[in-house]
């Protein structure tokens, strides 16, 4: 088998080159190329300096995922590294694309490091539950200060090839076309530098200043995270002891993340997500239908954002509403939202002016004619959207999809109001839909494979993560969310209160829980407005004007910053229909709550995938990790069973009443 690393001499450098589409992945064989091309190196008298660059798009962008779960490989990464920096020749890192995980640390354990001016660099292993584990926590704060040091790896964004330069990273910034001579001309210059400068004989003064004023601002961000506390012990300990000692504390501190559920939860999205994108059915190949314009029917929240994805990647989009007061309106809230985002820096105003001159703003809906793909968002009632779509059927071009933005209707019947069943699906935008990665795609019993495989691949386009749900009421989340709210309001007439349920939930690592979420939505959502028909807490609620954060009053009571603070009037109430039901009551504990709140929301997926709804466990686990915050560090709520253990899931339920899915009963969901 030919080696992934070749070598070639440019006079008294010797270039060492990675061939290992599509990202240079440090895998196995890339290893022991790099092991054996050092060692060419040293032993060649002739040789007075070496380069290590990379063919392709990129250098080399982390670990090979595909040796994920499987028996080491020697030599492993450390090894390699330390192996680089060991040399008694000057070794120079030429970086383009991104220096990512163990390419950054490749790059670290280099003498010098040249990147080209789009390069990035980076140390992401935390967004896995993971640290640096080949000295990256080590040498970073030596090379690059503690500050950095912990934005990099507690934090795990990349960083530019200039910010990189100015805090010591990099040595110098060469041409975008001439990396690899110019980083052969930079070895020139260093080969006869002496002492040889290795980021492990540097020292780093302790910040503490620094670490404390980082952990204050990220307190929210890395809330119940074990690996960014452990990024952050690290760096400190650079800071504390010598190099060796250091990496003995990082190599402690990344197996036991390695070993530990959150990481193995972590690492569980990162590969759920990547196969979401695949539909068990199709055929990759499946040839796809252009999409050169959109059409989106309503500009509301909803039909505002939902164009956006598509201008923000480049596609032309027709808007069409009822009104013009409303058509206004959508569009200048379409524009403010770029133009906050250029505040930001994150587009410039060109930017903001090419997107806004992609988008036709128009109230004749004939002007959908010429759309490829046509995206209904309006009021969630069946009769509207059948309306919608039978009018669509007359006037959209032969071949165009055409998608509902439904969040609970049946798509089959949504589609029978055309003559083609076949181009029809649900494309579920979650709110805001600029924001929120993820997309339900439901598939209707009609929906042709191509339909299909065109929105999924147009997903990745407007960068969502998609995932396929069947037709069933609320699809995938909104079907498993249901059972928790059900059993949150019994539990409020048997004795707990809002705050200790929403306490629960948040512990847990939710954003929010039942009761703050229905505030922030809007308590009269739903509500059929008849203020003499109530038939629950949240009716009587809703016809107090109680509607949530918007009325400063739900669930709870709200300052003008909108703080809440629990309601006595709300208590009222509660213990009102406690008393007109008659519902015992009980001391609720917080056990009680996971065990008949979250529970059920696993035994729903169970039956979701006993029923063909979703595709497969962690297709589940995807839609409420992008959907609806559940927390990433715990996997999804099928991950999370498993690692419950679906004995102590199963036992929870029955004791409480459930009916339970057969698959959780057998442990056999996949």
């Amino acid at each position: 088998m030919t080696s992934p690393i070749r070598t070639e001499r440019h006079g008294d450098v010797l270039v060492i080159i990675a061939d290992n589409p599509p990202v240079n992945a440090l895998g196995a064989a890339v290893r022991q190329g790099l092991e054996a091309a050092i060692e060419e190196g040293e032993a060649d008298g002739a040789i007075a300096a070496m380069v290590i660059r990379c063919d392709g798009r990129t250098f080399f962008a982390g670990a090979d995922i595909t040796e994920f779960g499987k028996p080491p490989v020697e030599p492993m990464l450390p090894t390699v590294v330390d192996r680089i920096e060991a040399s008694s020749k000057p070794v120079v890192a030429a970086i383009h694309g991104t220096a990512l995980g163990g390419g950054c640390e490749v790059a670290l354990g280099c003498h010098y490091r040249v990147a080209v001016p789009s390069a990035k660099i980076g140390t992401p292993e935390v967004k896995l539950g993971l640290l640096p584990g080949a000295g990256g926590t080590q040498r970073l704060p030596r090379l690059a200060g503690v500050r950095l040091a912990l934005e990099m790896t507690a934090k795990g964004d990349p960083i530019s090839a200039k910010r990189a330069q100015e805090a010591g990273l990099i040595d110098r910034i060469v041409g975008e076309d001439s990396l690899a001579a110019d980083a052969v001309a930079f070895a020139g210059e260093v080969k006869a530098v002496r002492p040889i400068p290795r980021a492990s004989e540097r020292a780093v003064q302790p910040d503490p200043e620094a670490v404390a004023a980082f952990q204050k601002e990220n307190a929210r961000r890395f809330r119940s995270f074990d690996a960014p506390a452990a990024n952050i012990a690290c760096v400190v300990k650079a800071t504390e002891v010598p190099f060796d000692q250091g990496i003995a504390f990082e190599r402690k501190e990344f197996l036991r993340l390695m070993t530990g559920n959150q990481s193995a939860a972590q690492r569980h999205i990162f590969f759920a997500e990547r196969q979401a994108a695949k539909i068990d059915d199709v055929p990759a190949d499946t040839p796809l239908r252009p999409i050169r314009r959109v059409g989106v029917i309503g500009a509301g929240t909803m039909g505002g954002g939902i164009a956006m994805n598509f201008l923000s990647a480049g596609i032309p989009v027709t808007i069409v509403e009822m009104a013009q007061e409303a058509l206004d309106r959508g569009t200048g809230v379409i524009r403010k939202n770029y133009e906050a985002t250029a505040a930001k820096g994150r587009m410039t105003s060109g930017q903001v002016d090419t997107a806004m001159a992609a988008l036709i703003p128009t109230l004749d809906f004939d002007a959908l004619a010429d759309c490829d793909l046509v995206i209904e968002a309006v009021y969630e009632t069946m009769a509207v959207k059948q309306e919608i779509f039978g009018r669509l059927d007359g006037i959209a071009k032969p071949g165009a999809i055409l998608a509902s933005n439904t969040s609970y209707l049946d798509i089959d019947a949504i589609a029978a109001c055309t003559s083609r069943p076949q181009d029809v699906l649900g494309m579920h935008f979650f709110s805001p839909a600029n924001v929120m990665k993820l997309l339900e795609v439901v598939r209707g019993a009609k929906t042709a494979p191509d339909v299909l495989a065109t929105v999924m691949a147009l997903a990745k386009t407007i960068r969502k993560v998609a995932v396929v749900a069947g037709v069933t009421y609320g699809f995938i989340g909104n079907r498993m969310l249901m059972p928790r709210q059900v059993e949150a309001n019994k539990l409020l007439l048997e004795g707990a209160t809002p705050e200790q349920i929403d306490r629960v939930h948040v512990a847990f690592g939710m954003p929010m829980g039942p009761f703050q979420m229905a505030d922030l939505a809007g308590v009269d959502i739903g509500w059929h407005r008849d203020p003499n028909r109530i038939e629950n807490v949240r009716d009587a609620l809703a016809a107090e004007g109680r509607w949530g954060q918007k009325r400063q009053a739900g669930f709870y009571d709200y300052d003008e910053k909108r703080n809440p603070s629990p309601s006595p009037r709300v208590a009222e109430i509660i213990q009102d229909w406690r008393d007109k039901t008659g519902t015992p009551q009980h001391e609720v504990t917080d056990e009680e709550i996971v065990e008949r709140t979250l529970y059920p929301m696993v035994n729903e997926g169970a039956l979701i995938l006993e029923e063909g709804k979703a595709q497969r466990a962690s297709d589940v686990d995807v839609v409420w990790i992008y959907g609806y915050g559940w927390p990433v560090y715990r996997g999804g709520p099928m991950f999370w069973a498993k690692t419950e253990g679906y004995d102590k899931v199963v036992a929870g339920l029955e004791k409480h009443g459930f009916t339970v899915a057969q698959s959780l009963k057998s442990g056999s969901i996949k």
